[in-house]
């Protein structure tokens, strides 16, 4: 273990306009850019081991998209491919990657997303320069809310909207921490990384925008001078920006979307700018650390697949037909609850014929006393405290759709209350509880010295 040294680069991936918009059950082709995205890397190195640490403004990248680019990072870099931890930041205003829609136009952007990887991860390398490691913490209130409630009837909904009267509880408790890493660099900027758990799903429309991970960047780098922000998002596969009860100003810059969901580009901003604004809280007090250790490890756990049962399968047929014809009025349902069938419906079609397993790769990257644990997917909060409380270090950074993407991680307990994120899961219940101890034995694992795949 020798001199901690990091590099910071960031490449522009904003996508051309008529491209898919990911992120919902609806087709939504791109015509204007609200705001650039980019990619986002770190690299880090101790002398011996090196990672690289990216951030990308993408909704996912599924196993067949995300495989093809740690392949091309690790020939290109000489980075083995468990030492490359790539994360998207899940913003549902990005590119769809996959699809019939605009087939080709998917496949020139793939390519271009590729060599940007690339490019990312070299420049990152080439600026690597001497630096010392802090890190801390602060709270940002009221940006993030547990989106799963319990109704009068005794069910489960997943953003049942503002004001209903029908509305029980959350489901859950939300996390609002928000965590800072700082590197001080020899003559270079300073570079941070920022983490909180919270879906970015706040702007819709036919657009394209970073949403507010975006603005937590740009407002940091406003706000302090000769610093690069990089963000990650946490556990946030239960939790979005929607307050279902607002008071006072809450409801300032939102509208009514399609889906009983409050959206608009200036709660982006505000949401941002609260999330900067608690790392900002953190900069000046971190824990700095001489421990300078690189680490890394990555585990492929299998999880029994969510298989419909036969007598399912017709109504399911039915819903997916009415859908993909554009009929979603012939289905028993509106708002929110209209998209839980759908893509309960579409799950179900999905895995008709199998398989009946689903590979997951969980990755650790390890900087001193702070780990980052990825998971290919989205897990929920309690998840996420689960990870967070791993013994021994630091601090302790879950971190969503990385390495790879196959849906949501809900807890047994969740499948059996239902809702958006149980009924449309790839996985039988168990699958959370099986992440979580996956990435607690693999950060055991290198904090015992047994780095490397496991």
């Amino acid at each position: 273990m020798g001199q901690l040294c990091v590099g910071f680069a960031r490449v522009n991936i904003t996508p051309p306009m008529g491209i898919p918009v990911a992120g919902y059950y609806q087709l939504r082709l791109a015509e204007r850019v609200l705001d650039e995205l980019e990619i986002n890397a770190v690299a880090v190195s101790d002398g011996g081991e090196k990672l690289l640490l990216l951030s990308a403004d993408l909704l996912d990248l599924h196993a067949p998209f995300c495989n093809p680019i740690l392949g091309r990072i690790a020939r290109r870099t000489g980075i083995a491919e468990d030492h490359i931890f790539l994360a998207c930041t899940h913003t549902h205003t990005g590119p769809k990657l996959n699809g019939d829609e605009a087939p080709e136009l998917q496949r020139q952007y793939f390519d271009f997303l590729a060599v940007r990887m690339e490019d990312v991860c070299d420049f990152a390398l080439r600026d690597l320069r001497p630096a010392r490691m802090g890190y801390g913490a602060s709270r940002a209130p009221r940006v993030a809310f547990i989106r799963r409630y319990r109704m009068k009837d005794g069910s489960t909904r997943t953003n049942p909207g503002v004001y209903n009267p029908d509305v029980v509880s959350p489901i859950g408790e939300v996390n609002d921490a928000v965590s800072l890493v700082r590197f001080d660099r020899e003559g270079a900027d300073t570079v941070l990384i920022v983490h909180f758990g919270c879906h970015p799903d706040t702007v819709g429309g036919c657009v394209i925008s970073a949403d507010w991970p975006g603005f937590v960047r740009r407002t940091l780098e406003k706000a302090l001078d000769g610093v690069k922000c990089v963000f990650f998002n946490g556990a946030q596969g239960d939790v979005n920006h929607v307050n279902t009860a607002p008071t006072a100003g809450d409801g300032n810059d939102l509208f009514m979307d399609f889906d009983d969901v409050m959206r608009g580009y200036g709660h982006t901003r505000h949401m941002g700018r609260a999330v900067a604004g608690a790392a900002l809280q953190a900069f000046d007090k971190v824990c700095w650390t001489d421990d300078s250790r690189v680490a890394a490890a990555q585990r492929v756990i299998r999880c029994p697949a969510n298989r419909p049962r036969p007598e399912e399968l017709p109504q399911a047929r039915l819903y997916a037909a009415l859908h993909s014809a554009g009929r979603d009025e012939e289905i028993p349902y509106q708002g929110m609850m209209l998209t839980t069938v759908v893509a309960e419906a579409e799950r179900m079609l999905r895995l008709e014929h199998g398989p009946d397993s689903f590979a997951l790769r969980l990755s650790a990257a390890v900087i001193g006393p702070v780990a980052l644990a990825g998971v290919p997917g989205e897990p929920f909060t309690e998840t996420g405290k689960t990870i967070a409380g791993a013994e021994g270090w630091g601090m302790v950074l879950p971190c969503c759709c990385t390495n790879g993407y196959e849906n949501y991680f809900p807890l047994m307990k969740d499948y059996q209350d239902g809702g958006y994120e149980a009924r449309s899961s790839l996985f039988r219940a168990g699958v959370a509880e099986d992440v979580a101890a996956g990435c607690l034995s693999l950060l055991d694992g290198i904090r015992a010295g047994r780095g490397g795949n496991l």
